[in-house]
């Protein structure tokens, strides 16, 4: 297509690099319809160091190829004229977090909490294991500052309001400190200036920070080779000011990385705010780095902000998109996966059903689990690979069990995963030599076709899946398990390779249990949302083994994530400190604070182009019971209480919902004030895929319609050796599949098993099991 009937500023990209593919959707406008965007999918390899740098920049280089008819070549600068924006979502800091790939950093904290980090919360996450071996902390350095900031009063203190410090409309102390341990002479119970915090609470400055010596300090780690450092001061979450002055003066010192607790997480709770900054300063030069390699591939225009130029947008682990100022390390650990949530859940959920959906994602090294009900579920602490961050994140529950999952049989038992076989060597069927995987074993089953698989292995990138190789390993794994049992307990080697399928199953089900089953849920009265590359093979049976009975999976199943980018609207949250008891008398200056915040956040996301009706802000407090630590981010609904912002009912709902009980005589505090504001980037979707089958009119498709049949393995069935296998790209609307049988379309294969009924919609396969 000639470039010149391509308008500037109009091909939409999202790509996303996952640790096997690398998935790039993109849309443009048609030339003969310019009201309609016709679509472009491309799938390559996460690494292929041989061939190309980095997979989106190549991925993207293709895109336009594609929509211009121009040949680019490998490796030149790409020109961005015709780019209205590219999406990415990115697996970098995660890797490095799993990997410990990050960058070297010192630790700026307290004098006297030097160890604090190392210490923890003495949490024992194996509580059984007599040979603990904890993770190593991410800092290679720590520097004590001689600083010391203190809260006035004490925590349990019945009388606490009476005792209290009372400031004035500016800050000023009206009348000291009154309670246990007051000193008698002055405003609290030691010397030190008085201050009110962001909290509201009175803070006792005991010690200034010495700047001459700490810029000696920083000077000394500068000429160590150190360039980020994280700052950990004690209650910098209501009195950042120490934190900000040392920050300000590493900056002017030439330090490129510095993450200030106060700045990234104002949160009480210093050991999981420490975490999250060391985290941060470990894992943003790295995605920094990543991004300055990304950019050198395109003109300058990408990346200089301006208004007329094409935009940069990354998924956040909260599933809203950044812009490059407000991503981090911190921001993107989940920052993969968040786009097949938005995908699965803006394209499965029937605002009037409103029947629960889990998506599933089964990819090449991992399957991720979530679960949507009308909003995303967020939670405010995660540990990844031993480190405990506190930032909102989806919540996503991950399990080593994928496409490139390998394959084992150690002590009589059939073993899938941990370990993947990933891009670099891949499965045996991928031509480098790799070891048997989950995929091997669909392939010799006959869940995967070669003729219709991409022919993209091998050193030429041009060769099909190799079936012999993996049949061959297969024959000698089976040949090892028959000679470990006795003759009457020996299988045949589709029993074996459907063997290892099942404990992959199963193990993709855990997780699916987690979040429901042990939080109250019926899985059975969910939906399930299949997508990934494998997602397709196992979905059937994954919701059998649930006691599922409809299963959505979309046409751009296999790359949901690159897909849900498009999809995912613009964020941006402020968040406040408080400490404060919500009471009738409270509730207005609570509600004047989220006023305050709502508007700083509707002005930023006016800033970045979202004005109007097409700005949604979320207002939040986060609630805990008095003399409990266990804090509750609540977002009130119109069915709350008296249905006007009642946060009270709100927690008590949502406590109750959680533990199975509520502290009735305790007072309830408030701890953060919190807003979020969600830019929408899109109008609509149209009618929900389960009104468009009560509408459409259905048909049993013609057998004759198969492109070929194929030898497939069923459990309880065995082989169906004329198992038809339709193209999804030549069934209509209506048209409905029942099992066995297979549909494939260019970048996945799903298997409909025996009592399995697959319907096709627009954008949709709607099956349902018996």
């Amino acid at each position: 297509m000639p470039a010149n009937l391509i308008p500037d500023r109009s091909i939409r990209i999202c790509a996303d690099r996952g640790g096997t593919f690398c998935d790039v959707h993109a849309s443009f406008p048609d030339p003969e319809k310019p009201s309609e965007r016709k679509e472009i999918v491309v799938k390559l390899l996460s690494q292929d160091p041989a061939n190309y740098k980095d997979a989106p920049t190549e991925g993207i280089r293709r895109v336009l190829e594609i929509a211009t008819g121009e040949k680019i070549p490998r490796g030149a600068v790409l020109n961005t004229d015709k780019i209205d924006y590219i999406r990415l979502s990115t697996t970098v800091a995660t890797n490095a977090l799993l990997e410990r790939k990050g960058h070297k950093h010192a630790l700026l904290i307290t004098r006297g909490f030097k160890d604090l980090l190392l210490i923890g919360n003495q949490s024992r996450p194996k509580i059984f294991d007599l040979n603990i071996r904890r993770p190593l902390p991410l800092y290679s350095k720590v520097l004590e500052v001689d600083e010391r900031v203190t809260l006035v009063g004490y925590t349990s203190d019945p009388k606490a309001e009476e005792h209290a410090i009372q400031f004035d409309e500016n800050g000023k102390v009206k009348r000291g400190y009154r309670g246990a341990g007051w000193d008698g002479k002055g405003d609290a119970e030691g010397p030190g200036e008085v201050v009110q915090g962001l909290s509201g609470e009175a803070v006792r400055i005991m010690r200034r920070p010495d700047m001459v010596k700490v810029r000696e300090d920083l000077q000394k780690l500068y000429d160590e080779g150190y360039r980020s450092i994280a700052i950990v001061f004690c209650h910098s979450y209501t009195y950042p000011e120490h934190e900000l002055q040392v920050a300000a003066l590493a900056r002017t010192l030439g330090f490129k990385q510095v993450s200030a607790s106060s700045q990234l997480l104002p949160m009480i709770k210093m050991v999981p705010r420490g975490v999250s900054s060391t985290a941060d300063a470990y894992l943003t030069p790295v995605l920094r780095e990543y991004l300055d390699g990304f950019f050198a591939g395109f003109d300058e225009k990408l990346r200089d902000g301006k208004v007329r130029s094409p935009r940069v947008e990354f998924m956040g682990s909260d599933g809203g998109l950044l812009d490059l100022n407000n991503f981090s390390g911190l921001k993107s650990i989940l920052s993969g996966p968040a786009g097949g949530v938005v995908g699965y859940a803006l394209t499965s959920w029937d605002e009037e059903k409103k029947i629960p959906v889990i998506g599933i994602d089964v990819g090449g090294t991992s399957t991720d689990v979530s679960r949507f009900a009308g909003r995303y579920e967020v939670v405010y602490e995660t540990t990844t690979a031993g480190v405990t961050i506190q930032s909102p994140q989806l919540d996503i529950n991950t399990v080593a069990a994928g496409g490139g999952s390998c394959l084992t049989f150690r002590n009589g038992l059939f073993l899938a995963g941990p370990h993947s076989a990933g891009a670099e060597p891949g499965p045996a069927c991928y031509r480098k030599g790799g070891p048997l995987a989950v995929t091997d074993a669909n392939l010799v089953l006959g869940r995967l076709v070669p003729d219709y698989f991409p022919k993209i292995f091998g050193k030429s990138e041009q060769e099909p899946l190799d079936i012999e190789a993996s049949r061959s390993a297969f024959d000698k794994l089976a040949a090892e398990i028959n000679a470990s049992v006795s003759d009457e307990k020996k299988m045949d080697l589709d029993e074996i390779v459907y063997g290892f399928i099942k404990v992959a199953n199963e193990t993709m089900c855990r997780p699916i249990r987690a979040l429901t089953e042990a939080r109250g849920y019926a899985t059975s009265k969910h939906i399930l949302a299949s997508f990934g590359g494998a997602g397709g093979q196992h979905a059937c049976e994954i919701a059998q083994l649930l006691g599922i009975k409809t299963i959505l999976i979309h046409h751009y199943s296999s790359i949901l994530s690159a897909y849900g980018l498009a999809l995912a609207d613009r964020a941006y949250e402020l968040q406040e400190p408080s400490s404060t008891f919500y009471t009738r008398e409270n509730r207005s200056i609570l509600r004047a604070r989220l006023d305050k915040l709502d508007a700083q956040v509707r002005e930023e996301l006016a800033r970045q182009g979202f004005e109007g009706s097409r700005v949604h802000t979320e207002r939040m407090l986060n609630m805990r019971f008095e003399g409990t630590d266990t804090a509750l981010m609540v977002l009130p609904t119109p069915e709350d209480g008296d249905g006007d912002e009642d946060f009270e009912a709100a927690f008590k709902r949502v406590y109750k919902a959680e533990f199975g009980f509520l502290l009735d005589t305790k007072s309830i505090i408030v701890d953060d004030v919190k807003v979020r504001g969600i830019g929408k980037t899109f109008d609509t979707l149209g009618e929900s895929v389960f009104k468009e089958v009560e509408r459409i009119e259905k048909r049993p498709v013609d057998p004759a319609k198969a492109d070929s049949t194929y030898s497939v393995y069923f459990d309880g069935v065995g082989r169906v050796k004329d198992t038809p296998v339709f193209l999804l790209t030549s069934l209509h609307v209506g048209d409905t599949v029942k099992g066995p049988a297979m549909i494939i379309d260019n970048t996945q294969t799903i298997v409909i098993i025996p009592g399995a009924t697959a319907v096709l919609t627009s954008k949709h396969l709607y099956i349902t099991l018996d």
